[in-house]
């Protein structure tokens, strides 16, 4: 009897041991998601004409563009992919395709998953430029 008692409560101490674990590594994998989507590893712009706006995904929907820089007339661009979160501006963004543009973008490295972004860059604002 003394024995099937402590196996109990071994059995127990260790089904306590993991659930704490598990819930520290869900607690930790938040906190770096929070930090990775709230500190920018960088910051800048970047000016060209707005090529391609769309959202994609099968389950996490993300609004993701292509900038078409172009360095010297009649040779090819360079791509430069983009992400947004925030609705109004993929409205914006939409509404701008094929216009010369320039782009104020956040880099955020490190985020665990494309459910917010293909990209880790993410545009906060833009401008339309004059042709």
């Amino acid at each position: 009897m003394v024995v099937e008692e402590s196996a109990v409560r071994r059995g127990g101490r260790f089904g306590r041991i993991l659930i704490v674990a598990l819930l520290l590594v869900v607690l930790l994998g938040g906190l770096w998601t929070w930090f990775s989507l709230s500190w920018a590893y960088s910051e800048g712009e970047r000016a060209g004409v707005l090529q391609k706006f769309s959202s994609k995904g099968w389950i996490c929907k993300t609004y993701e563009g292509e900038l078409a820089q172009y360095v010297v007339g009649g040779v090819a661009p360079q791509i430069w992919y983009f992400s947004t979160r925030d609705d109004k501006l993929a409205q914006q963004l939409s509404s701008a395709v094929g216009d010369q543009i320039r782009l104020h973008y956040t880099e955020h490295r490190g985020v665990p998953t494309n459910c917010f972004a293909e990209t880790p860059y993410f545009a906060e604002s833009f401008t339309r430029m004059q042709r």
